[in-house]
């Protein structure tokens, strides 16, 4: 699958000759504040971990997997945009509602790229599919990626304990429904 350019940006699905570039992003403690309390991420836990879950859910077909964002100007690496099936690490992954995940370079905050960004790859993904969903995860406290969900038309569905086989934790549901061409 190929995701056309948005107004700033460009994407590409990565893959595991990425491990750098998803190491990199990781090394910063406030971008990891949400996610595991500020812990930079070890390039052993990438490519033993991240990777090989990510190579799980990858299908560039139908356009799962982890893109890239990058100015499409400067061809400047701002963060990466998740996408796979809800539930997609339990016995009944849902193919019909997408999740979607961010984690942006905090000097890119507050510029809209996670935004642009997360519509643009919803979009393209769920064209011409049977997917009726799109959903996002976070912690609750995580104020910034609410706002992201709420800005792309997402709304509360639920707070509930996330159970994932790399950690557990307390989540705030966000959703839409999206109407296929």
């Amino acid at each position: 699958m190929y995701i056309k350019n948005s107004e700033r940006l460009k994407f590409r699905l990565m893959d595991s000759k990425d491990a750098q570039e998803l190491w990199e992003i990781d090394q910063d403690p406030t971008v990891m504040k949400f996610l595991n309390g500020g812990n930079p991420t070890s390039i052993e836990q990438v490519n033993s971990v991240f990777i090989p879950r990510m190579n799980k859910y990858r299908n560039s077909e139908l356009g799962w997997g982890i893109w890239q964002v990058s100015n499409k100007v400067t061809d400047e690496y701002l963060g990466w945009v998740l996408i796979r099936p809800m539930s997609f690490f339990t016995e009944s992954p849902n193919t019909k509602d997408l999740e979607l995940g961010w984690r942006f370079f905090q000097s890119t905050w507050g510029k809209g790229y996670a935004t642009e960004a997360a519509i643009a790859i919803r979009d393209a993904v769920v064209a011409n599919t049977d997917v009726t969903h799109v959903s996002a995860l976070a912690v609750a406290d995580n104020l910034a990626s609410v706002g992201v969900m709420k800005k792309m038309g997402m709304h509360f569905v639920r707070a509930y304990l996330h159970e994932d086989p790399i950690g557990d934790f307390d989540a705030v549901h966000y959703q839409m429904s999206v109407r296929n061409k």
